[in-house]
Parts: C-alpha cells; structure tokens; sequence
C-alpha cells in the first residue's frame, strides 16, 4: 500500500485516490511544485546522513538557539515565533534538514504561543516518552535528521484530537508557489 509521502510528491490528490479523511484531504493538498522550493528535500533526495552528524558539523549549520532546540530537546519561549502570524499556504520544514513535516492546512491557532498543528505529514515524525517535567509527555523528532520539534496533546481540534505543539525555530515555512 502506497503511503501519504508518494501522493505528496507525485502531486495527486489523497481523495482522488479513494482517502477519506480530513487529515488526509489536508495533507494532500499541497501542490507538487513545492517540494522544488528552497529548502525542502523531500525523502530519498537527501544528501548527508543527518542522524548521525556530530555536534561540531550541526553548530556550523545551524543558529545557536535552533542548535539549542534541535540538539539538545530545549523550548523556545512562548510567543516568539513569528509563525505563529504566518497564514499563507505551504509546508513546514524541519529547520535542520528540510524533511516536510507539517502542511499549512493543518495549522490552527492554539492559544499556547507555539505554532500548532492537528497533524503531521505521515512518516515524518518519531515520537517517544518524555519525563522531564512533573507530568508525563510524548516528545516528538523529526524522522530524518531526529530533530526535536515539540511535543503532541490530545486536546485539539478535530478531526484527530490531537495539538502537535512545536518549537518555531524549528521549522522553516515555504509559501506554495501556486498561491
């Protein structure tokens, strides 16, 4: 069976294809074309074995508080990503390794002061359990380069219930080029 990330870069529709939830309907409406933007490298055109870089390689890639973030599983402070404003449409990519992790149309405005979504892109994201705080979490990485991102709750919206909660300077967005 053929998952989301083969529509998604073969640009057809998940609900031509006989899917039919909103999650899917949402995720599969991106056009093709943006996976040719800046900064996107889809799955199988990757160019570095990022999972496994050390430090030294990603501090020269990346910003200190996006090192700080995606290295080291810290937070950024709540209502300081200026994507919590951006509305156009587009993808969310993982700031580290250009992965496709989010699409414009399943963002929301939480209330929480981080960028949040009802879903991720299917196959993108890893999570596991996080214990740091007083409560238990579910933690989640980008599945490419194991990127934190943020973590997921079951208080969204619908249709999945659930807020994938991330860090801003983890992502980067690339507005559609059809739009």
């Amino acid at each position: 069976m053929l998952d989301r990330r083969f529509f998604l870069l073969s640009g057809l529709s998940l609900t031509a294809c006989g899917a039919q939830s909103q999650a899917d309907e949402a995720a599969g409406s991106v056009s093709a074309e943006i996976f040719d933007a800046p900064g996107v490298v889809p799955w199988g055109e990757e160019t570095a074995d990022y999972a496994n870089q050390s430090d030294a390689w990603w501090r020269e890639r990346l910003t200190r508080e996006q090192f700080r973030i995606l290295r080291q599983d810290g937070t950024e402070r709540a209502g300081t990503s200026p994507l919590n404003d951006e509305h156009r449409q587009g993808l969310y990519v993982c700031a580290g390794c250009g992965l496709p992790l989010f699409t414009s149309a399943t963002k929301y405005e939480s209330g929480t002061g981080w960028p949040s979504f009802w879903a991720p892109i299917e196959g993108a994201l890893d999570t596991k359990p996080d214990y740091r705080l007083w409560t238990p979490r579910t933690e989640y990485h980008c599945m490419r380069c194991k990127g934190h991102q943020g973590h997921v709750f079951n208080d969204g919206p619908r249709p999945t219930g659930e807020r994938w909660c991330n860090n801003g300077v983890a992502l980067n967005f690339v507005p559609d080029p059809r739009v």
